[in-house]
């Protein structure tokens, strides 16, 4: 059996007294898209922001296609102790975020290729002839030459989400993707991400929309308070949830 491209076992993370994540497993097995749910400050971002070594945890272990981080110090202190690996690591691990972060002086085509020629220093043709097959995968290959400014939410999610996949990551990190959109523009990315779902791509999805984690999602972990509250198959996840809390959480979100 091969091991899951991304393999968390009991991470704690905490920002100085305040304990954020309290011993969370997660594993997203090659092909799967696992969708992360929660309330605001239940942990799920910070997870996220974890297992892309962007934050550092205090303890646990992260495992990146069987290869676990190797670090140095403890507790507060604890970081990546080799910067090649860590490098290795999040380059295969591409994030979108929540607020786009594309450069602005920039035009969309210029963003999408700027991490593939810096980062990983490919063929400035082959990276070109990617980025512009990306951008047409997302729907906005006519908007190579205009700058983010000029685009609305919609668009600039989904050119960060071929900037994203320019990298050829082994493993899509979602924070939030549509939560800074309105509903309209909001499923334009919906759709794009329930695409690339159906390509059998890895994903790891932190969402407020409780109907795409339903779709495209072969498990769905519910977080509280910094634990794994309940966790399954989206079927059983959303039609029969077994706590109080969980079953609080969807009747809040959940449009009827």
């Amino acid at each position: 059996m091969t091991s899951p491209v991304l393999e968390i076992r009991n991470l704690h993370k905490a920002y100085g007294t305040l304990e954020v994540l309290k011993g969370v497993d997660v594993s997203a097995p090659a092909g799967h898209v696992i969708s992360l749910i929660g309330s605001s400050g239940s942990g799920k971002s910070t997870l996220l922001r974890c297992a892309n070594l962007l934050e550092d945890s205090q303890q646990g272990d992260i495992l990146f296609c069987g290869e676990p981080v190797k670090w140095k110090g403890t507790g507060l202190n604890r970081q990546p102790s080799d910067h090649a690996q860590m490098i290795r690591i999040r380059t295969n691990l591409s994030m979108v975020f929540q607020q786009f972060n594309l450069w602005a002086h920039m035009t969309i085509l210029q963003n999408v290729m700027e991490a593939p020629l810096t980062v990983l220093k490919r063929d400035r043709d082959e990276v070109e002839a990617s980025a512009r097959k990306y951008l047409d995968k997302v729907g906005i290959g006519d908007k190579c030459d205009v700058y983010p400014a000029q685009l609305s939410g919609g668009q600039q999610q989904r050119a960060a989400i071929a900037r994203a996949l320019c990298m050829e990551p082994k493993a899509l990190l979602f924070d939030e993707p549509t939560s800074a959109l309105d509903p309209e523009l909001e499923q334009e990315v919906v759709k794009v991400i329930k695409d690339l779902a159906t390509e059998g791509r890895t994903m790891l999805v932190v969402t407020h929309d409780m109907r795409m984690a339903h779709d495209i999602s072969d498990h769905v972990v519910f977080l509280h308070q910094g634990m794994i509250e309940e966790q399954g198959p989206p079927k059983e996840l959303f039609n029969n949830p077994q706590s109080e809390r969980l079953r609080g959480f969807l009747s809040a979100t959940v449009p009827a």
